[in-house]
Formats: structure tokens, sequence, C-alpha cells
């Protein structure tokens, strides 16, 4: 191997890939690059008039040259010799660590014909490796109904308790010692792969930005699932959609984070016709699927009462994210006004509105926008204590419950 880094050089160091599988490697890798270098495989069969069966290989819809199957690696690396192709059918098994690292894959066109008549493909999230060194992410849409989520607050901006913080802790101590604690202590009899937690308690509380600041501290990027896309009218399409996303979760140590849980979950019911069935059989597919996530799994729902007995069996830890008291509003208010460039006029009182206004540090940081947007256009560009009042106001009137007076 070349001592220059390159996209193909890692990942040949990466996978430790032998000459043959290294052959299968820039097959599948050559339609993208080079076409033009399998063109000797159109070659014909001058007796049979048509291409020559042991190169396999197939015609795309749209692109113009050769695209190999297994059969093509097959005979690149055994020609005619049946016990070496019988030898080298061990790359194309399931568990052997190209397929199963999802590094390449057979896609099969037609399930009755021979398994190595399928495609042999690079997955995207090799393919973009090898071609610009970047990472794969697909696009959000109801195939894959996820997108990445990132922060650019820290954890002092998360005003959390002792015992929370204690919790949250065990999930970045897993992150970071599950090889050990499963292989080296030896617990990997005793416990089931991953950890899954349930993060409840009323909006605005902090559980997505928890979810943010978990991917931070352990360098693991974070997928917010949105549940309204998971669940299909036809048949198969959602266990199709949860294993694709699942296998990338899975292959890039994603952690995922399945906001508003309890739309999908809290609509469990009695199955009183095929609609009620079906949509409790996917439901139950997608609890199966996060129960056996080797990774770290996030639930976030306002209301812990949705979820009975059995469903939190399957979480290894169920976090409240209780609203603020007066002490923790207090220090969400200093927060926003720290280190900024704008000022406060005397006539705020940033205690007594802890103390009087029960917020969430979601609603607080609505509050804040409200506030700056008023202050920016006006001389002197300073927040005042009827600016907060209004912003108030508002985050009240949205929650349903009463409006200061003269607003």
């Amino acid at each position: 191997l070349p001592k220059k880094s390159t996209p193909y050089s890692d990942v040949l160091r990466e996978l430790k890939l032998q000459p043959p599988e290294r052959l299968l490697l820039v097959l599948a890798y050559l339609p993208h690059v080079q076409p033009s270098a399998l063109d000797p495989l159109f070659i014909r069969n001058q007796a049979l008039d048509r291409r020559f069966t042991e190169f396999g290989g197939l015609a795309g819809s749209s692109h113009g040259g050769f695209l190999p199957t297994g059969e093509t690696a097959l005979f690149l690396l055994a020609g005619e010799d049946l016990s070496q192709r019988l030898s080298h059918h061990r790359l194309f098994h399931p568990e052997h660590p190209l397929l199963a690292r999802r590094v390449l894959r057979l896609e099969r066109r037609h399930p009755d014909e021979p398994p190595l008549s399928a495609a042999l493909q690079l997955t995207p999230e090799y393919l973009e490796r090898l071609t610009t060194g970047g990472t794969y992410q697909p696009p959000f849409g109801p195939e894959f109904p996820a997108q990445r989520i990132t922060t650019l607050q820290d954890w002092d901006d998360l005003v959390l308790d002792g015992p929370l913080r204690d919790d949250l802790e065990d999930i970045i101590t897993w992150a970071r010692h599950q090889e050990t604690l499963m292989d080296t202590w030896g617990l990997r009899k005793q416990l089931k792969p991953g950890y899954r937690s349930l993060f409840h308690g009323p909006p605005g509380t902090g559980k997505t930005l928890t979810a943010s600041l978990l991917g931070k501290a352990t360098n693991m990027p974070v997928f917010r699932v949105d549940l309204s896309k998971v669940v299909s009218k036809y048949i198969g399409e959602t266990e199709k959609n949860l294993a694709s996303l699942f296998d990338h979760a899975q292959l890039q140590r994603w952690i995922l984070f399945f906001d508003e849980a309890d739309s999908l979950f809290g609509k469990r019911t009695e199955s009183r016709n095929a609609n009620d069935h079906a949509a409790n059989q996917q439901i139950s597919y997608l609890l199966q699927r996060i129960e056996d996530f080797p990774g770290i799994a996030l639930l976030a729902s306002n209301q812990r009462a949705h979820f009975d007995e059995a469903f939190a069996r399957r979480f290894q830890s169920m976090i409240h994210f209780p609203m603020p008291g007066p002490a923790q509003r207090l220090r969400l208010w200093e927060a926003c006004f720290r280190d900024k460039p704008f000022t406060l006029a005397a006539d705020v009182n940033l205690p007594r509105l802890a103390r009087e206004h029960e917020l969430s540090g979601g609603a607080i940081i609505n509050v804040l926008r409200h506030a700056c947007l008023k202050a920016i256009v006006r001389e002197p560009q300073e927040i005042r204590a009827q600016d907060l009042l209004h912003g108030i106001s508002r985050e009240l009137h949205k929650e349903g419950r009463y409006s200061l007076p003269g607003r």
C-alpha cells in the first residue's frame, strides 16, 4: 500500500483486505470512476453470436458501460477452475466482512435467478468514502425518515439537577466503554448490546438539546427520527425503510433520537380491523429493532403515562426532565444574557422574572428572541422589562395559559 493516505488506501488498511477482496472492491468501483476499463468484457462469443456467459454482467437502463455481477468477479478470480470458483464463494457470504460491514452488496433483480447473477455494487457509504473521502448521509424522506441534529450550545447552557446529570453520565460512560464492559469484563452473556433511554417531561425542558449534547460528548452523530414518516400504508415498506435506517446507524455509530415518541407508541390499540392490525405490527417491529439496536437509542415523550410497564422494561433508564424551579429559571435567564453585545435596561429584574413566571428553558429562549427583535431596531439597543413581559405573555398564550395585563 502507498504510504500516502488516500481514500482507497485508508479503506484497505481499515478492512485489512486481501487481494481477492480488493479485486471485488475495485470491480464494484470502476463503473463510477472509469467505466471504460470494463469495456473488454463486452466482447462477443463468435460461435454463439452473444456475450460470453462466464463474464456475467448486466446492462444498465441509462448507464452505457458494463455493470459487473458476482459472476464477473468469480470469472476474474478463477476463470473456469471449478474448485477455485467454489472456494471464492465465501466472498459473497452475508457474514463476510465485505457484506456484513456494508461495503458491498449484491443487488438482485429477480429472486429466482442464481444469487451471483446479482449486480455487484458499492454501498452508498463506501462509494462516498472512496470518491470524496467524506461520510455519506442519506437524503431525508419517507425512505429515510431521519435528519442529523447538532447544537452550538454546551452542557453549561443546560440547567439540570444532580441526579439527572448522573443518569446522562451513565449513557456517556456506556458509549465510551461498552466494548470493554461486554468483552473484557465478560458481560456479553448477561447484557443486551446497546443502550436505550426514555426522556420524558414537558415541552421545552431540554430533551432534544440533551440528545445533541450527548452526541458532542461521545463524538457520535445524532439523528432525529421523524416518526410521522415511519409508518407506511404499503405492506413491507415500513420494515424496509426502518431496516435501512438501523443498518446505517449501526454501521456509522449514530445515536438515534425518536422525538415525540408517544405520537406513535401511544397509539397501540386492540386490533379492531385490518388497519389497526397492520399499524400494531409495524409499531411492534420498530420496538423490536430499537430493543435489538446495538447502539444508543433515545426516545422522547411529553408524558410518561403513555408508556406501560412492559414498554418501560425495554429501556435501561427513564429520565425525567421536569419544569425548572425558580433557582433553575434564574440560571437560564442569566445564561441568556451572559457575554452578549447588548445591554439590559435598569428596569429588568431577572430574579423577579424567574420567581414569578413558570417557564421552560425552551420558552425562555423564545422570550429572548422576541426581546432581541424589539431591541435591535431602536437606540440605545437595550432590552427593556416590557420587551421581556410581552415575550412571556406570548409564551403563556401559546401554552393556553393566562396573558399578562396590557398585552
